[in-house]
């Protein structure tokens, strides 16, 4: 990602957020089974989880002109009110210092096609945002990729753990994907590297998850 498109990535946000309308917006097929929260986050990226919970909370968002709770799971051809959005005025420079890590996502892409994308996930970087950190992974894909119109983890490592990270492209491969996952059609195997001093090492079992 260039240093001109990353200016205009973010000129791009900041004009958004300067002139907030409300927006009507039809679920098509491949945006279905995904939660109201979740679409939302997809929608007014940049917006903290907190705000986006806080409009679903005052009634602010609706669903077929109705109230919905944040667990809400999209059905097709629903119709979805998201309400004006103003985020910080100065969301520029809380996302500009990034803007190198951005970039470097684009070199550790191990695989991607029309559904998923596959990263080497590096140490030290949040898979994504919030509880203090204003930058993580899923944030800077969406940065990579403004013209995405969707993009989610399937799953999640911790902060200083390396790993492969899959990031889904449509709702119905997220749902599919983290099902997979959660019948242990697919596996998950973590390695734990460690320094041991002495004579004595521990013996360690291979993990399981």
């Amino acid at each position: 990602m260039s240093g001109a498109n990353a200016s205009g990535y973010l000129e791009s946000r900041t004009m958004k957020t300067e002139t907030p309308t409300v927006k009507m917006v039809a679920i098509a097929a491949d945006e279905a089974g995904q939660r109201i929260d979740n679409f939302l986050r997809t929608q007014l990226k940049g917006v903290p989880k907190s705000m986006i919970y806080r409009i679903l909370r005052k009634g602010e968002v609706r669903v077929n002109k109705k109230r919905v709770k944040p667990e809400y799971k999209l059905e097709a051809g629903d119709e979805v009110r998201i309400p004006p959005v103003r985020v910080a005025e100065r969301e520029e420079e809380a996302v500009s210092p990034h803007l190198q890590k951005v970039a470097a996502l684009s070199e550790v892409i191990l695989y991607e096609d029309d559904h998923i994308l596959v990263l080497n996930k590096p140490s030290g970087t949040a898979v994504h945002g919030g509880s203090g950190l204003s930058f993580g992974v899923i944030e800077g894909l969406r940065a990579l990729r403004p013209e995405a119109r969707f993009l989610e983890l399937v799953h999640r490592l911790d902060r200083d753990t390396s790993g492969v990270l899959l990031v889904a492209k449509s709702a119905q491969r997220c749902v599919r994907c983290t099902s997979n996952c959660a019948i242990k059609a697919c596996r998950k195997i973590i390695w734990r590297w460690c320094a041991a001093s002495g004579s004595r090492i521990p013996k360690w079992s291979r993990p399981r998850c």
